[in-house]
């Protein structure tokens, strides 16, 4: 029998980075059953403006085409007297619709409350010296003044914007590791993020230790030199409040004061259970992720610092709190989020630099409590809802136009459906049945 020739899909594919992107393009759709489709769908994609394609490509690597996520807003969110037009990029139903519902009903409760309690960022230089540790303990003084004159190059700039390295500690683990030891640096990077000025100094801190050591007639290794984001002190508290009675009328089978103990339990929980803790905090990250996304920030480095953060205590726990105390109801947002409103995407990505002028050219410091401002906001509806009338109603309501593209609904048919679910709860078998039993064509 002759022998079964190998698929395209089992091939090596040598020197994919160094095709055209068409020739990539065509190489990938020989992945797919359709691979004619496949092109001219991906191609659909491209921007007609080639020098706004060409940017885009270069965000990445290997680019063949672009991914949408819907662009949506959440008007009037009144943070410390401040209203404020929050742009949110997401895909998930309801997150923007809650976010909108959380705003308007705290926006007639005083709105939101924030303040950034540190801008602190850090950085490691990670290394391993076998010599006496209390010596290197005893030359710390000498080898900061060397590092911190082997970066004035660096640093002047970000000192003339009130930035610059704070401090720099020598951390002993070697109970840990046989001659490990790290620098762990502190840095303000104003209104940048910050992460290739952090990496540049350390990286001149690596050969500097090593010149110093040299020097010495001794030997260091050098590890690694990275920031961390893992950042507790660049952290921001929000909070909104009000008198429990205001509360009256969010749960139709409870008063405020029965609302407000219900969802303080709920918050309770997601402290000692990591199971709901987890879901918890997805939630707040619904809200901080749309925000980081649209102004180009780095979402994943925002939700490391974060489930790291809600470690702290030695165990995984919500990141906010309820309080109810002498008559009045407290619920609080505290997390580390770093970001940036200078350089990077924020300056490149086109629709990045408009949502920081649509929220008023924020600083960095600005940002944090808009984009944590969401994540309470969303953390709250999501509660609230799931302490009432559970979560499915509303998200499904707003997940029925998913559904009905998915069946292929005209445009009748999906008019039809907004008025038959209306009182109905939505799931996607009862979308199914009620196309096939409309008699709308």
């Amino acid at each position: 029998m002759e022998e079964e020739r190998p698929r395209k899909r089992d091939r090596i594919i040598k020197g994919f980075s160094k095709l055209l992107k068409e020739d990539k393009l065509k190489a990938v759709s020989e992945y797919i059953e359709n691979p004619g489709e496949f092109i001219a769908l991906l191609k659909g994609f491209w921007y007609s403006d080639t020098e706004k394609q060409k940017q885009f490509d270069e965000f990445s690597e290997n680019t063949i085409s672009n991914f949408h996520i819907p662009y949506g807003v959440s008007p009037n969110v009144v943070i410390n007297g401040k209203i404020y037009m929050v742009p949110m990029v997401i895909e998930e139903s309801s997150v923007v619709a809650a976010a909108s519902a959380a705003a308007k009903f705290w926006g007639d409760r005083g709105g939101f409350h924030a303040e950034v309690i540190d801008v602190q960022k850090v950085g490691q230089l990670h290394f391993c010296y076998k010599g006496d540790k209390e010596v290197l303990k005893n030359l710390m003084p000498e080898i900061e003044t060397a590092l911190r004159t082997s970066t004035k190059d660096i640093t002047a700039k970000m000192e003339k914007r009130g930035g610059g390295i704070l401090d720099i500690q020598l951390v002993d683990f070697t109970d840990k590791i046989p001659d490990y030891y790290q620098l762990r640096v502190t840095f303000n990077t104003g209104d940048a993020m910050g992460a290739n000025f952090i990496n540049s100094c350390l990286e001149t801190f690596g050969h500097t230790l090593q010149d110093y050591f040299l020097r010495r007639g001794e030997n260091v290794e050098i590890v690694m030199a990275i920031l961390s984001n893992y950042t507790p002190n660049c952290r921001v508290k929000v909070w909104v409040e009000c008198p429990v009675y205001d509360l009256d009328g969010v749960d139709e089978h409870l008063d405020g004061q029965g609302f407000a103990e219900k969802f303080k339990k709920a918050v309770d929980i997601a402290h000692i259970d990591e199971y709901r803790a987890t879901t918890h905090n997805k939630g707040i990250y619904n809200g901080i992720d749309a925000v980081v996304i649209a102004t180009g920030n780095d979402f994943r480095a925002t939700e490391a610092a974060g489930h790291a953060y809600a470690s702290r205590n030695g165990h995984y726990e919500s990141l906010s709190t309820c309080e109810i105390k002498d008559g009045m109801f407290k619920f609080w947002l505290e997390v580390p989020i770093a970001l940036g409103t200078v350089g990077g995407l924020t300056s490149l990505h086109p629709l990045a630099k408009e949502s920081l002028e649509l929220l008023g050219h924020p600083s960095a410091p600005e940002l944090m409590t808009i984009a944590a401002t969401m994540g309470l906001a969303n953390n709250y509806a999501a509660v609230k809802s799931l302490t009432t009338k559970g979560i499915q109603q509303g998200h499904m309501k707003m997940h029925l136009a998913n559904i009905l593209n998915q069946l292929g609904a005209t445009d009748e048919q999906k008019a039809a459906a907004l008025v038959h679910f209306k009182d109905v709860t939505v799931t996607y078998a009862g979308v199914e049945e009620f196309l096939k039993t409309t008699n709308t064509k």
